[in-house]
């Protein structure tokens, strides 16, 4: 999320998100019937890859869901709107090998808020408090629609921290240590190296405008958290 490139600081509008309109949008309007399900089809086709990333949706193969399951122990579930994410059945589908943080510009109540709401069209997959609290509001293997890029939301799990680009006070002791136990979770499920390489910020994503985790977050202290919590498991 965070505010927009060029204005650091700026609280958006709408307040959490990659933004109303995100780079995952429904492609084309031509029709194939899958098991009974209408997909949507690009004039041109759609590719045999994306196809492949359609077969869960044939009749008894969808994996099954247990209602306000988390991934992370402790969090709390509070979904979000449906219109804000896709279902998928990652890593089956979609590899996943990027974490992507993320700053509300706002505070953790509205952003909980704004990611249910179906007209904002983006949501994290988590929403790290100031005091560590964790909430949940889109399982893992779906895709959230947080980074305003399509591969990368395919291929990322999103993690919001409440507070402000430009404020160094929003980042405390227990959100630091509650994200690196939730990022080094992640990394441990998908095998993903604890490095600055799988492990960015929003204003890193190709084609973003947002500045996000912005200036104050401090990367090398949060590296080191993630590889300790990978370690000891803490």
């Amino acid at each position: 999320m965070g505010a927009k490139k060029g204005k650091p600081g700026k609280p958006r509008g709408r307040g959490a998100g990659a933004g109303s309109k995100d780079a995952d949008q429904p492609v084309g309007r031509r029709v194939l019937l899958i098991g009974g399900a209408l997909v949507t089809l690009s004039a041109a086709g759609l590719a045999r890859e994306k196809l492949s990333h359609l077969w869960w949706r044939l009749p008894g193969v969808e994996k099954a869901r247990v209602a306000g399951a988390v991934d992370f122990r402790g969090a709390q579930w509070v979904a979000a709107s449906t219109a804000n994410w896709r279902r998928a059945d990652r890593p089956d589908d979609y590899a996943i090998d990027l974490v992507v943080i993320h700053v509300t510009q706002g505070g953790f109540a509205s952003a909980v808020r704004v990611f249910q709401d179906p007209r904002h069209r983006a949501a994290a997959h988590y929403v790290v408090r100031k005091d560590g609290h964790v909430t949940q509001m889109i399982r893992e293997l779906d895709v959230a629609f947080h980074a305003g890029n399509r591969a990368y939301n395919e291929r990322s799990v999103g993690i919001e921290h409440e507070g402000f680009v430009d404020r160094a006070s929003s980042f405390t002791d227990a959100m630091y240590e509650a994200s690196a136990r939730l990022t080094a979770g992640i990394c441990g499920r998908y095998g993903i190296p604890v490095d600055r390489e799988h492990i960015i910020g929003h204003v890193e994503v190709p084609g973003t405008d947002h500045t996000d985790p912005g200036r104050y977050w401090d990367w090398d202290r949060y590296i080191r958290l993630v590889r300790r919590a990978r370690t000891t498991g803490a």
